[in-house]
């Protein structure tokens, strides 16, 4: 667990990077600030079969000048963004977290909670989120920020991203947060943090940058026959405006909320992400003196861009090229005001992707689309036929199903009784790979039969957690939606995402192959940063250098 920064060993980094510059000396024991970089929906797949198209400066400065772990993966089942960002955060799965999901329905009430909703924290200068206002109120858990801020006050945390969930989980209880607004196209924070806007944000507000993308055609940024290695446009599980050019604002007169809102399945949103981000260095002055920042950056159109088209998509492909060239200048920038050997950054994903069912079944494999109405219809049956007539299914929640424990209790029912009945209903259906039940997930009962049952007990949360969780088959996607895909799973396709670390004097050059964890990135920005790790974390620190391929 050394972190190895000889000179003989940084000497070897950048002969091997080819570099010509010579990298900067750390200006002290632990780099100024940390950027941590979170793409939203980006498996490790890409990263590796588009690497001969990627430039110089961006993806590249991690793959020829820093440090690759090929085999990351989330060990949780449920692989949703918050969970994805909390892991990321403070180096804990949601039995820790309690972020279980992006929104979960409560066991007791049946009401719908949404990961970072907070109606006393109510949204500066913009009207967000249904809920009126969010916060990180929900995360039960430290990050590496909070650490960092509790160490030392005047350290700075800031969380920037195109959703609010991308932005408050990773700035946690103690940093700020700020995140784009579909309703009026700018960035905002909450009155959680701050009872106003400083003026430097005001001032990029003021200047609309959004609107500068108004009807600007996304184009490829290669001839077609160089996007052989991923599926044309149009295909039949694409929604409408599944090809190329992609003209955000097309069907409005104005910008607005619509036209805010498509610019998120775009590389637009992630280049004004950038953009702010780069606002707040200077304004902030992130990296500047001898208490390190934390900059967490989620770019968060890469997930939409997915969703609709899929990961296999030429659309996808481009955007992975279009985000590499915003990197590679972001990283230019970083240079001139932060200093090459000042700065250590760290690229990973929330969730990776599953392929598209019907390009799957294309293919000769098994895979389909699953209603989540199916799986409530059949337990409904099922119980009513053994217990009596009652609904007894009150939400679909995370993946699972809650139970009326009021009609349960009046029945006078054994609860694991209930359980096992809706456990074989839904086994049976087509699609269904395993289903663990809350008496299992409690402890009460070990399923020894269930291979996933570690990845499902990481994602339980007693106090907001569902009665049943379903595991599809591979390939096989619980939703309603008849196009696009989604992620969510325990395998491999939406598991396994890049770690990338770069940052001379800090990082060796290498790639490692071995398995490791998401979760063990916030131990080992912990280490950089000379803080503690989180109180919850469940990682451990990366271990990196020669003999540890």
């Amino acid at each position: 667990m050394r972190f190895l920064t000889s000179l003989p060993a940084l000497a070897l980094a950048f002969i091997a990077a080819g570099c010509a510059e010579a990298p900067s000396k750390p200006a002290a024991d632990r780099p100024r600030l940390v950027v941590q970089l979170i793409v939203d929906g980006l498996p490790q797949w890409q990263v590796t079969r588009y690497r001969d198209q990627l430039g110089s400066g961006g993806l590249r400065r991690f793959l020829d000048e820093g440090s690759m772990f090929t085999e990351a993966h989330y060990t949780n089942a449920y692989t949703v963004t918050a969970v994805g960002h909390a892991t990321i955060a403070t180096g804990a799965y949601p039995r820790a977290t309690g972020i279980i999901g992006n929104e979960w329905h409560d066991p007791v009430t049946g009401a719908q909670v949404y990961c970072t909703q907070d109606e006393s924290a109510t949204y500066i200068d913009a009207k967000g989120s249904k809920f009126g206002g969010t916060s990180p109120k929900l995360l039960q858990a430290e990050t590496v920020g909070d650490v960092l801020r509790t160490a030392d006050p005047r350290s700075k945390v800031l969380g920037i991203s195109g959703k609010d969930r991308g932005a408050i989980i990773p700035a946690g209880h103690k940093g700020t947060a700020y995140m784009f607004i579909e309703e009026s196209g700018i960035f905002a924070s909450t009155t959680y943090y701050m009872p106003a806007h400083p003026q430097w944000v005001k001032d990029f507000n003021a200047k609309k940058p959004a609107d500068a993308y108004f009807r600007k055609p996304w184009t490829p940024l290669r001839g077609e026959s160089e996007y052989g290695k991923s599926l044309a446009d149009g295909q039949a599980w694409f929604p409408p405006g599944g090809k190329f050019p992609i003209v955000p604002g097309h069907d409005v007169d104005a910008p607005g909320p619509k036209f805010y809102g498509a610019l998120l399945v775009s590389p637009y949103a992630d280049q004004l992400t950038f953009d702010f981000a780069r606002a707040a260095i200077a304004a902030e002055q992130l990296g500047q003196d001898d208490a390190p920042d934390l900059l967490s950056i989620s770019l968060s159109a890469h997930d939409y861009v997915n969703h609709s088209f899929g990961a296999e998509s030429r659309i996808s492909h481009d955007h992975v090229l279009q985000l590499d060239r915003q990197l590679a200048a972001f990283f230019a920038d970083l240079d001139k005001t932060v200093g090459r050997g000042n700065y250590v950054a760290v690229l990973t994903a929330d969730h990776g992707f599953m392929p598209v069912p019907e390009h799957t079944k294309s293919l000769g494999q098994d895979g389909g689309r699953f209603d989540s109405r199916a799986a409530t219809a059949a337990v409904e049956k099922a119980l009513s036929a053994k217990f009596g007539e009652g609904k007894w299914v009150r939400r679909f929640s995370t993946s699972g199903l809650l139970l009326d424990h009021a009609l349960i209790e009046q029945k006078k029912l054994p609860r694991r009784a209930v359980e096992d009945e809706a456990k074989v209903a839904l086994v049976a259906l087509p699609g269904v790979h395993e289903v663990a039940t809350r008496t299992d997930l409690e402890g009460l009962r070990v399923a020894g039969e269930m291979r996933l049952h570690s990845a499902v007990q990481k994602g339980f949360f007693p106090g907001r957690s569902a009665d049943l969780f379903v595991t599809m088959k591979p390939n096989w996607m619980m939703s309603s939606r008849t196009t696009g895909t989604t992620h969510g799973s325990p395998h491999a396709y939406d598991t396994h995402v890049p770690i990338l670390l770069y940052g001379p004097g800090w990082i060796p050059v290498g790639t490692y192959q071995r398995r490791v964890d998401v979760a063990d990135i916030a131990p080992t920005l912990a280490r950089l940063l000379k803080i503690a790790p989180p109180r919850a974390s469940e990682g451990r620190v990366l271990e990196y250098g020669p003999g540890m391929r």
